[in-house]
């Protein structure tokens, strides 16, 4: 059996900070890792905005319980487990992802989890470990899983790099760019197609 590792956000479901950036209107929250590779530096920066600007968690889950999957998502992911096993890695936090699962169908969520307040302000954040993704799809291969990735944002390239198998989905011209040794995918059924074919090489 071959895992499929799947990005969540710009993959299953459109990215919360630019949801909330809109919603506030604070144009730095619309910066993911689409933009900037540092993934500390980005965090750091959105805490010390939320401090600023007074706002904490329960703001944020206002703002995603409005939310919805991306289009085609649901299906999407329905169909590819009943053909792979399928982890969500993500560099979200499970305060933020939790509630997108059971609109997704409960797939397993593997990311991060944030430090509040008892005021609700968000204080800190902490990762699962260094690198997760790499290193979650590294595990699975020690497992001798065969392993196929798709994610959209330097983050995820670690990941796609370590697979047997990477996949870019609706990146940016500049991931795409840098990286071009990953095929590019623009749709639900284009990046189905890729990871079938990538599966079937491993046949």
């Amino acid at each position: 059996m071959h895992i499929v590792c799947l990005d969540l956000e710009g993959v299953l479901i459109p990215e919360v900070w630019i949801s909330f950036a809109e919603r506030t209107g604070i144009p730095e929250l619309r910066l993911t890792t689409r933009d900037i590779p540092d993934y500390d530096k980005l965090m750091r920066g959105r805490l010390r905005i939320l401090e600023e600007k007074k706002l904490g968690l329960r703001e944020i889950q206002e703002v995603i319980s409005g939310m919805e999957p991306m289009e085609g998502a649901r299906a999407f992911l329905d169909q590819l487990r009943l053909e792979f096993q399928v982890i969500i890695l993500s560099d979200t936090f499970y305060e933020f992802g939790m509630p997108f699962m059971h609109k997704l169908g409960q797939p397993t969520l593997f990311c991060h989890r944030l430090e509040v307040a008892s005021d609700g302000r968000i204080a800190d954040y902490k990762l699962r470990q260094v690198d997760p993704k790499r290193r979650a799809v590294q595990a699975l291969k020690g497992l001798n899983f065969r392993t196929v990735a798709a994610g959209d944002s330097y983050n995820d390239t670690s990941m796609l790099s370590e697979a047997d198998a990477g996949i870019l989905f609706r990146a940016p011209d500049n991931v795409v760019r840098e990286f071009p040794q990953f095929p590019v995918t623009r749709s639900y059924a284009e990046l189905g197609a890729e990871i079938r074919k990538a599966s079937a090489r491993f046949d």
